[in-house]
């Protein structure tokens, strides 16, 4: 779906996110942001605050841009239509020469004993730099996306350190991430939409 669309979409629940995803950066960290909108929505929380950042799309730049406070750095190379994500092996080459306190990743799915899948190669290869240049790796997802896979992998659970996501998670999943030894943030969030046809 189009980014306008997906940022539109569920909009309460990714801001419960981000704001639990951003309270877990503390002042005067690095950090990376991945793209996406649960990202995106990370970066608005983040907006003004005393951060050094490397933002992997120009909307998540823009948006902690728009205040003063972060420093924001993009990688440069190819820019996707629409999400205005950063792809290809410049965006590579800028984590791989980047080491941060906090990566905070987005991905489209991570079903524990399937691991962390994207829909594109492209994104998968900037997602597994993202991992390795943090010391904390913080996922953050609304929880359909536990039970769903995609066709590129690009991590393990055990790769992470934290994952924030929503209470109504499901619970038999949840319990899988932590056996890796991974933190888990729950979210109180409302009523979940109805699903999509």
């Amino acid at each position: 779906m189009p980014f306008a669309v997906r940022l539109d979409a569920d909009r309460d629940r990714k801001a419960a996110l981000a704001a639990a995803a951003a309270s877990l950066v503390e002042d005067g960290s690095s950090l990376v942001l991945d793209n996406g909108t649960t990202c995106y929505a990370v970066a608005t929380h983040l907006a003004g605050r005393p951060v050094t950042a490397l933002a992997l799309s120009l909307h998540a730049a823009a948006a902690m841009a728009t205040l003063p406070g972060a420093s924001v750095v993009v990688p440069g190379g190819p820019v996707e239509n629409d999400t205005l994500a950063f792809t290809g092996h410049p965006a590579v080459r800028a984590l791989e020469d980047t080491h941060v306190d906090v990566s905070i990743i987005g991905t489209c799915s991570a079903r524990p004993g399937f691991g962390l899948t994207s829909t594109t190669y492209e994104d998968a290869q900037v997602k597994r730099a993202c991992l390795a240049a943090g010391a904390r790796r913080v996922l953050v997802i609304t929880p359909e996306k536990l039970s769903r896979t995609s066709t590129f992998r690009f991590g393990e659970i055990a790769d992470l350190t934290d994952l924030v996501t929503t209470t109504d998670a499901d619970g038999a999943a949840l319990a899988q991430v932590r056996a890796e030894g991974v933190i888990v943030h729950l979210v109180e969030t409302g009523p979940a939409p109805p699903a999509q046809t």
